[in-house]
């Protein structure tokens, strides 16, 4: 089976295989967060925004969103969905060279589990040079639960859509690291490939100490997209932060 680069093949079927339909709910959680901001939030930069899916919903709800991402492949189904004249731009984290100061920057569904700790910390502070002051980031991470649960489902099979796939990951608790096989072994379309990609579970201490380095003040630490507070179970927690304004 021919290995390839991450997010090249798997991109034509991650809205298949990888995406649940969350990106409305999301988008509903963001919109009435963002409404309580007396200063307003009109423009968003949409990290690592994949496909498009969540800058679709923003841009339904009069949002005006810039969407990065490092993956070209993941970039050219966005614009499929968005259109061709949807602010898009190939850019790997952490290296942000995008211009403009925007009112709010996310970061859905563990982008941010793919940097190095060095690597977020240095994000953190471009992103907070892309943002006004008290611009709002909002992001989320895999948790410790997360990283117990793959450990003990380290090996994913199934069919989504006329597509065989097997998901295999290998986790290093001491360095909080994940290497994951995604094999596809039958395609409704085109050849059977394999990608290889690693994730880090970052610390909760790490994550506030990037935020604080970046020049960020964290507000809210809660379960997936709601208000509920995350707790020992939270496979995927939501980060908000404020840039502070001085």
């Amino acid at each position: 089976m021919r290995q390839v680069e991450a997010y090249s093949r798997l991109a034509g079927v991650y809205d298949e295989i990888v995406i649940d339909p969350c990106h409305d709910r999301w988008a509903s959680f963001l919109h009435e967060l963002w409404n309580a901001d007396p200063e307003g939030v009109r423009s968003v930069l949409d990290l690592c925004c994949g496909t498009g899916l969540l800058a679709g919903e923003l841009i339904a709800r009069d949002y005006q969103v810039v969407g990065v991402d490092a993956s070209e492949a993941m970039l050219a189904l966005a614009r499929e969905r968005l259109g061709p004249d949807a602010a898009l731009s190939r850019t790997t984290l952490p290296d942000l060279t995008i211009d403009g100061v925007f009112d709010a920057a996310v970061c859905t569904f563990d982008g941010f589990n793919y940097l190095t700790p060095d690597e977020l910390s240095l994000t953190m502070a471009a992103v907070a040079d892309r943002l006004r002051p008290a611009g709002w980031l909002v992001f989320d991470l895999h948790t410790d639960a997360m990283m117990d649960f793959t450990i003990d489902n380290a090996v994913v099979a199934g069919e989504q859509a006329g597509n065989d796939f097997v998901i295999s990951s290998v986790v290093d608790p001491g360095a909080r690291t994940c290497d994951t096989k995604v094999e596809l072994t039958r395609l409704r379309d085109g050849d059977p490939f394999c990608e290889r990609h690693r994730q880090y579970f970052h610390a909760d201490m790490d994550v506030r100490a990037a935020l604080q380095a970046g020049g960020f003040a964290v507000t809210a630490v809660s379960e997936e997209y709601t208000h509920r507070p995350v707790d020992a179970s939270t496979l995927r927690a939501t980060w908000t932060a404020r840039r502070l304004t001085a």
